[in-house]
């Protein structure tokens, strides 16, 4: 990897008369995060004009973005999509509800510093200026980035969480929401998904199905959200892309989102777990979706 070399072959595809995405796309994509922000770094030192101004200036629509979204570093890349979320026309909770639910503390901790930095605000007063009742309080957990990290498994707390949630839920009439939210944003993953195995045997259904009956809107779709990544955090995504595309229209942001943030992270499993979900590949699935260079660089990403 030579970082001069990459930046020249940039400006040569912008430079002059039309622009030739094939180049950019080939030199981009073939890079890893940290390699483009080099690339992005030389380009400035010694062609002396900004990457980002060029591309924008040569690139449109969806292409665009997605060249764009490549070019930023991973954490403000989040940044940059909560803040669109939360500040764009309406509020895109599936956005918000995705990047919380499946981004580790450290993560979190980061887009925090970042998000304060690059707005003067945080994360967390946007959040809460901008959304309400008890889906407002499950994102202020998340955005805290203050689960348990650990791996320790107590049984008999497992056992009392899930007899606390059968209780808060399929018991009574009526829903303690609060309960779900403590037990679900904060306990360790493998403390979780043993709390699951249980809470099945006492209810006698899948924790999932009783969130779909006891919850609805944005706070059923944040739970859910949370329980699917502690599960199978590809498979999530899998989803995620999946609804994105299917039927008429394409949900854009969706798609670029988690092939961009997600590219260099778990692909390769997503694209499994999109396989044995839909019985169709996410590649086949992107080709009948996208067109032009937009199609070209997904597929990239998408690789296979």
């Amino acid at each position: 990897f030579c970082a001069e070399q990459e930046a020249q072959a940039l400006r040569k595809a912008m430079k002059g008369f039309g622009t030739d995405e094939d180049a950019i796309i080939e030199t981009l994509t073939k890079l890893n995060v940290s390699q483009r922000q080099q690339v992005l770094i030389t380009y400035k030192s010694t062609i002396g004009r900004d990457l980002i101004d060029d591309l924008k200036s040569e690139l449109s629509g969806n292409f665009e973005r997605v060249i764009v979204g490549l070019m930023t570093p991973t954490t403000m890349y989040d940044v940059l999509e909560l803040r669109r979320a939360i500040k764009g026309a309406g509020t895109d909770e599936g956005c918000l509800i995705e990047i919380l639910a499946s981004r580790t503390n450290a993560e979190i901790r980061h887009i925090n510093e970042n998000y304060k930095l690059q707005y003067g605000s945080t994360l967390e007063d946007d959040i809460v200026s901008d959304t309400s009742s008890m889906f407002r309080r499950v994102l202020v957990s998340l955005a805290t980035g203050n689960r348990d990290e650990g791996t320790f498994v107590d049984e008999a707390l497992a056992q009392q969480d899930a007899q606390c949630l059968y209780e808060a839920g399929e018991k009574k009439w009526g829903t303690d929401e609060v309960q779900f939210m403590s037990i679900l944003c904060t306990r360790n993953r493998c403390h979780l998904l043993r709390v699951f195995d249980v809470y099945r045997v006492i209810a006698n259904k899948d924790i999932t199905e009783s969130i779909k009956s006891e919850m609805s809107g944005d706070l059923e779709d944040a739970l859910l959200a949370v329980v699917k990544c502690l599960r199978n955090k590809p498979a999530y995504f899998a989803e995620r892309l999946y609804r994105s595309m299917k039927g008429l229209g394409t949900d854009d942001s969706t798609l670029i989102r988690v092939m961009v943030s997600r590219s260099e992270i778990d692909m390769l499993y997503i694209r499994r777990e999109f396989q044995a979900m839909y019985g169709k590949s996410l590649h086949s699935f992107i080709k009948g979706d996208c067109s032009g260079d937009y199609r070209k660089v997904l597929l990239r990403l998408c690789g296979g």
